[in-house]
């Protein structure tokens, strides 16, 4: 099978999406498909600017061919502008320009490409590609739209292609309200790739490589610290270190961006027991998880995040065989239990989030028990296992 993955994303990026595409093409081929990635020639960070191999920087392997698409990319001019004035038109104009110049660079593509499958996580080309391909194209919905034209266009598009692809099962229902009909879509939540995980460091090793404080309890959170102009709860993790007052303990952030560790370090009531490793390779994740005592995943209550979200780092937090703590959320339900792979706490509540750190912290046979269970239950979420189901389910929509 030929599979053709369209996505406008910046590669590489220090976003979480563009780990989960690079190895779902992985995992694609690895499962059998001749894939090939189409993403946007855009123009990238500094940091993102200085990596010259992709594939080694996401430590995936060389099993598929990518190609840069051309686009208008306004946004190193439009952005500051944006934040100079207030006015978000800028940023919405340069979406606007790079989003259709993207579109219309894949559909001038697609004419001079022969290909089996079109897989895509993008709704602004999700039409044009409905249009121009109907039922070879299948589309990864990773959010549900708000307005009442998003329903429209999704509605419209979705009738005439494959299939969809959801990350939860409370998004499948949305998408069945569209009138889209239930064996038409597939739920597959995010995934780990286990093999980074199989020979983790003792933690007295990743500390000392990392130079974290060997004595202390680390808390740690690894991931992005907002989505979407959202938050992810970070500030309710600091205040429950303020509550615990234990001065052994430490909360280390890895990911970024940078400028919002200030504001959170100034929150602190012990500014110097937060550490910041910044933003980390893919391939370098089990060692920083590695070092850890708790992973915590302290996501807000919004629409987004209780419905729509399978995070990466939570099945990371999984495979790495610390005791997990997270929001007790509908999507986070789908994978995890309270009391048996993980403690779930009420969202927005840093009193209950310390009550659980401070029972992991206390009860080293709980966190242990439930770090095994974890880890016995990720073997189900792996990207090979993902990507070989949705290519089951595209076989039986397609015949």
């Amino acid at each position: 099978m030929r599979l053709l993955y369209i996505t406008n994303a910046r590669i590489p990026t220090e976003k979480a999406h563009g780990a989960q595409i690079m190895q779902m093409c992985e995992a694609f081929a690895r499962a059998g498909a001749d894939v090939t990635f189409w993403h946007a020639r855009r123009i990238n960070t500094r940091q993102m600017r200085a990596i010259a191999d992709p594939w080694a920087y996401y430590d995936v392997e060389r099993v598929f061919d990518m190609r840069a698409l051309p686009c208008l990319d306004l946004f190193p001019v439009l952005s500051p502008l944006a934040e100079k004035t207030g006015l978000g038109l800028f940023n919405r104009i340069a979406f606007g320009l790079e989003s259709i110049s993207y579109t219309l660079s894949a559909l001038i593509g697609l004419l001079f490409t022969p290909t089996d499958l079109i897989y895509t996580r993008d709704s602004v080309s999700l039409l044009p590609l409905a249009l121009m391909r109907g039922r070879k194209v299948h589309f990864e919905a990773h959010r549900f739209p708000g307005s009442r034209l998003g329903r429209w266009l999704h509605r419209t598009a979705l009738r005439r292609i494959g299939g969809v692809i959801v990350l939860t099962r409370a998004l499948a229902e949305r998408f069945a309200s569209l009138g889209i009909a239930e064996e038409h879509i597939h739920v597959a939540p995010d995934g780990v790739r286990l093999e980074r995980f199989d020979e983790m460091p003792t933690k007295a090793d990743a500390r000392a490589e990392l130079g974290l404080p060997g004595d202390a309890f680390i808390v740690g959170y690894v991931g992005r610290f907002h989505t979407m102009g959202m938050g992810k709860g970070l500030d309710v993790l600091i205040e429950a270190a303020n509550r615990l007052a234990d001065p052994e303990l430490y909360v280390c952030l890895v990911g970024g961006p940078g400028e919002m560790v200030t504001p959170l370090r100034d929150r602190m009531h012990k500014p110097e027991a937060l550490i910041y490793l910044g933003h980390v390779p893919p391939g370098t994740v089990p060692m920083t998880l590695a070092s850890l005592d708790v992973c915590v995943m302290p996501s807000p209550w919004n629409d987004f995040f209780a419905h729509y979200t399978s995070p990466m780092k939570l099945f990371e937090y999984m495979a790495s065989g610390r005791p997990i703590v997270a929001t007790d959320l509908p999507a986070t339900r789908e994978v995890l239990r309270n009391g048996e792979n993980a403690l779930l706490v009420p969202p927005g509540n840093p009193d209950a989030l310390a009550d659980a750190i401070r029972t992991l912290r206390d009860d080293p046979a709980l966190a242990e028990r439930l770090a095994a269970q974890a880890r016995r239950d990720v073997e189900a979420y792996t990207w090979d296992a993902r990507a070989s189901g949705i290519l089951a389910f595209v076989a039986r929509v397609t015949t």
